[in-house]
C-alpha cells in the first residue's frame, strides 16, 4: 500500500484488497504469530479505508478459510477430513471462489464498499 496509495491518490481513485485470513477474526491453537499478523492486516485495512476514502481510494480485505491448495495436498486423509468437518459447507474452498470476491471488491460494482473484511470460509467462522 505504501507504493499503491500515492499513485491512486494522484489518479483520484483506486481500490485495494488486502489478503488476511479467517485467523484475522478468530484464534487458532499454535498459530499466535500468524493470527496476530492477520488481525493486523484487518486493522490496517480499516484504518487505511478511513484515511484514504476522501481521496477516492477504497481499501477492503478478504479472509479466506481453508482453501484446497498445494499446501494441503500432502495432508493425510484424516487431517483433511477433520478440516472439512469444521466447515458447515462440508468442503474446503477453492482459489477461484476467493478470486471472485476479490474481483468484485476491485470492481466499480463495489463503489460503496470500503473498510470491510469479507470472509470466504464456507461458514467456518459462523460456528
Amino acid at each position: 500500500m505504501r507504493y499503491q496509495i500515492p499513485v491512486m491518490a494522484a489518479a483520484g481513485k483506486g481500490a485495494i484488497v488486502n489478503t488476511a485470513s479467517i485467523l484475522g477474526s478468530v484464534g487458532f491453537p499454535n498459530a499466535v504469530a500468524y493470527s496476530t499478523a492477520k488481525h493486523g492486516v484487518v486493522g490496517l485495512t480499516k484504518t487505511a479505508a478511513m484515511e484514504y476514502a476522501t481521496q477516492g481510494i477504497r481499501v477492503n480485505a478478504v479472509g479466506p478459510g481453508f482453501i484446497e491448495t498445494p499446501l494441503l495436498k500432502d495432508m493425510d486423509k484424516a487431517a483433511h477430513d477433520g478440516l472439512v468437518s469444521l466447515h458447515p459447507a462440508g468442503r474446503l474452498g477453492t482459489g477461484e471462489e476467493v478470486a471472485e470476491v476479490i474481483a468484485f471488491l476491485l470492481s466499480d460494482r463495489a463503489s460503496f464498499v470500503m473498510g470491510s473484511y469479507h470472509l470466504v470460509d464456507g461458514g467456518y467462522t459462523a460456528r
